[in-house]
């Protein structure tokens, strides 16, 4: 059961979307604030498990508001529930920690359910929000660190191979290279990393981070 808040200046669209989300069984009940400072003040004063937040406020800007929300309720998860399409606007918002971003045009059945999977830990895009624009918001990986940051590409992919415990014939059949130029470049790998044999290096990599998930295509 989760405790959902809608914020919008407009009273029609708040109660309009408080007599849908009353019907679910999920939903523990529905709160209404009109501005940043309301909304502010509900979170703070209670759990909240989900906001539906728009952009345009009377006191202040739904993008600084979320921030702001996230900062005071970490377990908060905000939906970003406006008007706008603007794509900076969408990647502004999650960067600043929305979960996902709906338009209100969007049929009301929608909006429960994208409400829902955020409520459950998930990230929503509305149907009309393009999904182009994650791949500008998503996180990119941590630089590594020395030794491994002066390690060309091929020689991380073979690394993080050597980490999960990958053969030196599955390496090699993953890079298309045969298994001798696998174990000759492994060798010159170890000299690089100033360790004994594959196990030194697998662990190294393990505590670096360095797994399938750095892996870059084409290596």
């Amino acid at each position: 059961m989760t405790r959902v808040l809608v914020v919008d200046d407009h009273p029609i669209m708040r109660r309009g979307l408080r007599a849908i989300l009353e019907a679910e069984a999920w939903v523990a009940e529905v709160v209404e604030a009109a501005t940043v400072a309301d909304a502010l003040r509900t979170v703070t004063g209670g759990q909240v498990g989900v906001v539906a937040l728009d952009i345009a406020l009377p006191d202040g800007d739904g993008i600084d508001a979320v921030r702001r929300i996230v900062r005071v309720s970490p377990v908060t998860r905000v939906l970003m529930l406006t008007m706008s399409d603007d794509e900076d606007l969408v990647a502004r918002a999650l960067r600043v920690g929305a979960h996902g971003y709906v338009l209100k045009d969007t049929e009301p059945g929608a909006v429960v359910d994208a409400l829902r999977a955020v409520a459950s830990g998930g990230f929503v895009l509305g149907p009309n929000v393009g999904g182009s624009l994650l791949s500008g918001v998503r996180p990119r990986p941590a630089p590594l660190p020395a030794p491994f940051d002066g390690l060309l590409p091929r020689e991380i992919d073979l690394l993080a191979g050597l980490a999960e415990g990958e053969s030196y014939g599955e390496i090699a059949r993953r890079l298309g290279v045969s298994e001798k130029t696998t174990r000759n470049r492994a060798s010159l790998l170890f000299t690089k990393l100033a360790v004994a044999d594959r196990v030194q290096a697998a662990l190294l990599a393990r505590e670096a981070g360095i797994t399938g998930a750095r892996r870059h295509a084409g290596c």
